[in-house]
């Protein structure tokens, strides 16, 4: 078994994954009508960080991505918004990467296409349960099964559409996945 890859190189993927999560964290607090938040469209772009981290230098640094991530994002979270968005996307997130990293590892040797397309829609449709039901179960006024329902949409959507940047990315990952274990 190697050693691990140490956090500061996998740096970039860190501050990624804490961009994405603090920017969903206060998206998802404006609905777009009765049946969506913003952070629907931003939030899926943590499954490519995940996805691209995973294919680069494997699951054990996108655990630590994931891990680190959620860490630094809690926090600001925790700062910038209500502390039951915070637990919610804690809880949902960290449940909903490592279920991606294993289904992307189960179906990694496949084409190209369904590690990513599989893990992300896998783990969107349980942190997006998980979220919604933590986040908003018992708030008047919130109906968060329909919130839920059309986040999922576009979460859906969105795997579809992130399957682009992450074949446009392929060729340049084993360059960056020797980079980081060189550092």
């Amino acid at each position: 078994m190697s050693s691990p890859i140490p956090l500061i190189s996998l740096w970039k993927p860190i501050v990624a994954m804490a961009a994405v999560i603090v920017a969903s964290n206060l998206l998802v607090q404006y609905p777009i009508g009765e049946w969506l938040t913003w952070g629907a469209f931003t939030y899926p772009l943590v499954f490519l960080v995940t996805d691209l981290t995973n294919r680069a230098v494997g699951p054990q640094a996108a655990r630590r991505v994931a891990w680190a991530g959620l860490l630094i994002a809690v926090v600001v979270s925790l700062a910038l918004g209500p502390w039951r968005i915070a637990l919610a996307s804690c809880t949902a997130f960290i449940v909903a990467q490592l279920l991606d990293i294993s289904v992307f590892n189960r179906w990694r040797q496949s084409s190209w296409w369904k590690a990513p397309l599989l893990g992300s829609i896998v783990a969107s449709i349980v942190d997006t349960v998980l979220f919604f039901s933590i986040a908003f179960a018992g708030e008047a006024g919130v109906d968060w099964r329909m919130l839920a329902a059309g986040d999922l949409a576009v979460k859906g959507l969105m795997a579809l559409l992130l399957l682009a940047p992450y074949r446009a990315l392929l060729p340049h990952l084993p360059a960056w996945g020797e980079a980081i274990r060189a550092r």
